[in-house]
C-alpha cells in the first residue's frame, strides 16, 4: 500500500504522518512560548533594561539563521524525522542549561549564560520548524491526488494551530513561573518534551524526506526566483512584527499600569487569535487552479494593508489620544489579523515554489530569512523603545512592512517563472 492509500482506520499514511508531525510541533511550541514568558518576566522582575531584555533573545534569534540553512541540508541528507528528533533533544539541553543558572552569579555572568542557553534553544526551534514544515511538503507530495488546495489547507492549519499553541505557551509560562519558579518550570517542560520525543522516535519513518542534498554552497543558496523574493519579504515581515512584539508592547502596557498577568494574557490572546486566523486563511484567500495566480496578488494586497496599521497606531500615540492603551490594543489586534493572513499565504507559497525532492533545503533557506528578520526585529525592539518608546518601534515596523510590500512585487505569478531551468528543459 503506498502513502496515498487508506489504511483500516480510514486515513492515509500521509495524513497520519502529517498528524504526528503537527502534534509533535504543538508540544515543542507550547514549551517554546512558555520559555519566552519565563525569561522575559523573570529578568524584567530582576530589573533588566529594555535593551538588555532584547539582548537576551538575540542569540536565540540569530542562531536560527545558520540552524535553518544547515538543518535543511541535514534533513535532506539524513531524513526529516531524524532532524526533528535532533531539534527536540537540543531544546531539552537548552532547558537544562537555563535551569543551571544560579542566583549568586554576577549580572554579567548571568546574562552571558542565558544568552548562550537561549542560543541553544534557538537552534532547537529552527531545526524543529524546518523539519516539521518540510514534512508537510513531503506528505502532500505523497498524497498526489489532493493537489495545491490540500497543501494550502495543511500549511494553514499547521501554522495557525502552532501559533495558537504558542499563545497557550505564553500563559503557561506565566503560570509555571508563579507556581513552580524559574528552575522548576524548566524541569517540567523538559519532561513534556521527553514524552514528545518518544512519540516521534516510535511513530515516524526515520528515512522520511531523505534525498540527495546540494553538493555546494552555491547550489544551496541559488534558489529559484520565487523563493529568493519570498525570503527577502519574510525578513521584512517578521522584523516588522518583532520590532514591537518582543519588548515594546509588553513594557509599554506594564508601564501604563497593567500587571504581568494582564500583559501575558493579552500576548497569549493575541497569539492564539493570530493562529486561529492563520488556520482560516484558505477560506479568506481566493484560490486558483495553478496555486499562484490569485495567491501571489493576495500576498501583495495584505502586505499593503498591513503597512497602514502601525502608522495609524503611531498617529494615535503622537496625538496622545484618550485611552491610549486601548488604541494600542485595538490597533495591534487588527495588525494580528492582517499579519496572520499574510504569514499564512507566505508559508503556503514557499512550499508551492519548493520542489519536493529538496523541500527541506528550500524551507530551510526560507526560514533562515525568517530567523534573520526576527533577529533584526528583536535588536531594534530594544533599541527603538529605549530611544523613543513605542512610537519609534511602530514607525520602524511600518518601514519594514513597506519594504515587504515592495519585495512581494517581485514574486513570480506563473509556473514557468518559478520552475528551475533543469525542470523546464528536462536537462540534469
Amino acid at each position: 500500500m503506498n502513502a496515498a492509500e487508506r489504511n483500516d482506520g480510514g486515513i492515509t499514511a500521509a495524513e497520519r504522518q502529517y498528524g504526528i508531525v503537527t502534534a509533535a510541533y504543538w508540544g515543542f511550541t507550547l514549551t517554546d512560548g512558555a520559555l519566552r514568558m519565563l525569561v522575559l518576566l523573570h529578568f524584567y522582575k530582576l530589573g533588566y533594561s529594555p535593551f538588555t531584555l532584547a539582548f537576551l533573545f538575540l542569540l536565540y534569534e540569530g542562531a536560527g539563521v545558520l540552524a535553518n540553512l544547515i538543518g535543511g541540508w541535514l534533513a535532506t541528507r539524513f531524513g526529516i524525522a531524524r532532524m526533528l528528533t535532533v531539534g527536540l533533544v537540543t531544546q531539552i539541553i537548552g532547558f537544562g542549561l537555563l535551569s543551571a543558572l544560579q542566583a549568586e552569579w554576577t549580572a554579567t555572568m548571568s546574562v552571558a549564560w542565558v544568552v548562550l542557553a537561549q542560543g541553544v534553544c534557538g537552534v532547537a526551534k529552527d531545526l524543529t520548524k524546518t523539519a516539521s514544515k518540510s514534512a508537510i511538503k513531503i506528505t502532500q507530495a505523497q498524497a498526489k491526488d489532493q493537489g495545491n488546495g490540500q497543501l494550502f489547507k495543511w500549511v494553514a492549519w499547521f501554522t495557525g494551530s502552532k501559533n495558537a499553541m504558542k499563545g497557550f505557551g505564553f500563559f503557561l509560562g506565566g503560570l509555571l513561573l508563579e507556581t513552580l519558579g524559574f528552575q522548576g518550570s524548566l524541569w517540567a517542560m523538559s519532561g513534556l518534551l521527553a514524552l514528545v520525543l518518544i512519540g516521534v522516535v516510535t511513530s515516524l519513518p526515520p528515512m522520511m524526506g531523505k534525498s540527495k542534498p546540494s553538493g555546494s554552497a552555491k547550489e544551496l543558496f541559488a534558489k529559484n526566483a520565487g523563493i529568493n523574493a519570498l525570503a527577502a519579504a519574510r525578513v521584512a515581515l517578521f522584523g516588522a512584527r518583532d520590532v514591537w512584539f518582543v519588548v515594546g508592547v509588553p513594557v509599554f502596557l506594564y508601564s501604563v499600569g497593567w500587571t504581568f498577568t494582564m500583559v501575558g494574557g493579552f500576548l497569549a490572546a493575541w497569539t492564539i487569535g493570530y493562529g486561529l486566523v492563520q488556520a482560516l486563511a484558505p477560506q479568506l484567500v481566493r484560490r486558483s487552479a495553478d496555486g499562484l495566480s490569485r495567491e501571489v496578488p493576495a500576498a501583495r494586497w495584505w502586505s499593503a494593508v498591513l503597512t497602514l496599521i502601525p502608522l495609524g497606531i503611531a498617529a494615535a500615540l503622537w496625538l496622545q489620544a484618550p485611552q491610549l492603551q486601548w488604541w494600542v490594543v485595538g490597533g495591534l489586534s487588527l495588525f494580528g489579523f492582517a499579519f496572520a493572513i499574510n504569514s499564512s499565504v507566505h508559508s503556503y507559497l514557499v512550499l508551492a515554489y519548493a520542489g519536493s525532492e529538496k523541500a527541506a533545503e528550500d524551507v530551510g533557506f526560507y526560514y533562515a530569512a525568517n530567523a534573520l528578520g526576527r533577529f533584526m526585529g528583536t535588536l531594534l525592539s530594544g533599541l527603538l523603545y529605549q530611544w523613543g518608546g513605542l512610537l519609534y518601534a511602530l514607525l520602524g515596523s511600518a518601514l519594514m512592512l513597506l519594504l515587504c510590500w515592495l519585495t512581494t512585487l517581485r514574486l513570480p505569478l506563473g509556473l514557468l517563472e518559478h520552475t528551475p531551468p533543469s525542470e523546464k528543459t528536462g536537462t540534469p
